[in-house]
């Protein structure tokens, strides 16, 4: 046995691997999709995130069923705790579904790809830099992807700002329009408890050159965390007035923060 299929054996269980096979994206023959991801390296990618799911962060997640097994899908939610903990959650209670689980994608920062092996990193479990072409690409691609349209502005807010969506672009409703792509709103509650923030050093985080820099304690806490996944909401594709799309857009926000408060109604206590 090579030392590469004894580690694998070692981290990853077999039933693991089977169901990774049976989702597996088509990649090329060196491995690869065009967007960097790799069936393997996802396979250890899920093996760590099962442990946080779990016994971690122990999600309680309801309505992943409502995401479509097949067809391009845009799954909304709120965006927060500076790290990216939400999305790697949201794209594991799809990919661990019981029922015709997905492999999503998810649109990144463009701060992340500039971290020397991070990018490639995230390339390789399904992330891919978010900006409207790419998202375009995976939606024509029948890809189900996770888009957060706060950005910056929700992952980086603070904790007294904690479960107050902040403005959401339209982007996301023209492609959802465009693609006939049906969106599945997701209400997360926890990872504002994270990694709480109660301030943001502007001036440090410009001479670094990244979006944020939060005064918080340099630990990710193991918050319970509830994901609320509503019904799909499908929108037509007739030219509209820009006014008409951010209603739409709205419509939206307000079913991510109806499943916000039900999440925290359901939360019995933070950690």
């Amino acid at each position: 046995m090579s030392l590469a299929s004894f580690i694998k054996s070692r981290l990853i269980p077999a039933d693991l691997d089977q169901h990774i096979n049976r989702i597996r994206k088509p990649i090329g023959s060196l491995g690869y999709d065009p967007w960097g991801y790799n069936n393997e390296v996802i396979k250890y990618g899920f093996a760590l995130t099962k442990q946080l799911y779990e016994k971690y962060f122990r999600v309680e997640a309801h309505g992943v069923e409502n995401i479509p097994a097949e067809g391009p899908v845009l799954i909304i939610g709120n965006h927060s705790g500076q790290l990216p903990i939400d999305g790697i959650l949201v794209g594991y209670a799809l990919a661990s579904r019981k029922e015709k689980p997905r492999i999503p994608r998810a649109m990144i920062e463009r701060f992340f790809p500039t971290v020397p092996w991070l990018g490639n990193l995230l390339n390789e479990v399904g992330a891919v830099l978010g900006d409207p072409v790419n998202c375009a690409k995976m939606l024509a691609n029948d890809e189900a992807v996770i888009v957060f349209p706060e950005g910056i502005r929700g992952s980086g807010k603070l904790y007294h700002d904690r479960y107050e969506l902040k403005r959401f672009g339209n982007g996301f409703m023209h492609l959802a329009m465009k693609y006939k792509a049906p969106i599945v709103p997701v209400g997360v509650v926890g990872c504002e408890e994270t990694i709480p923030a109660i301030a943001n050093i502007k001036p440090l985080a410009k001479a670094l050159g990244i979006p944020y820099a939060p005064v918080a304690l340099p630990v990710v806490l193991p918050a319970k965390v509830h994901l609320n996944f509503g019904a799909p909401m499908y929108f037509d594709d007739l030219e509209i007035p820009e006014e008409q799309v951010t209603d739409r857009v709205e419509t939206v926000k307000a079913e991510i923060s109806r499943l916000i408060d039900k999440g925290l109604s359901e939360r019995k206590r933070l950690f």
